[in-house]
């Protein structure tokens, strides 16, 4: 299941953010989403956990925790909505 994880400080890593999901169980991959122009952290990332109950656990758990002294905000991701053409004239 992947999970997205909202409101993380600045300064979390995919490190720090796999290790706090990781105690819920079995982490594929956590990745913090960071500005392609600044190169710094969005304030948001995704994790992927293969067990879906350990996922629910995990979202259930993490939801309004702390972490570095900010609320989380977690729940299950939606599905990448598709880019619609852009601007271009070709």
């Amino acid at each position: 299941m992947n999970i997205f994880v909202g409101n993380l400080p600045f300064s979390t890593t995919d490190d720090g953010l796999r290790e706090a999901f990781s105690r819920f169980g079995s982490v594929d991959s956590a990745q913090v989403i960071m500005d392609r122009e600044t190169g710094r952290s969005r304030g948001f990332g995704f994790v992927e956990m293969p067990d879906d109950n350990e996922a629910r656990e995990a979202i259930s758990g993490m939801n309004g925790a702390d972490l570095d002294g900010r609320p989380l905000t977690v729940n299950e991701a939606r599905p990448k909505a598709p880019r619609s053409g852009g601007g271009g004239r070709w």
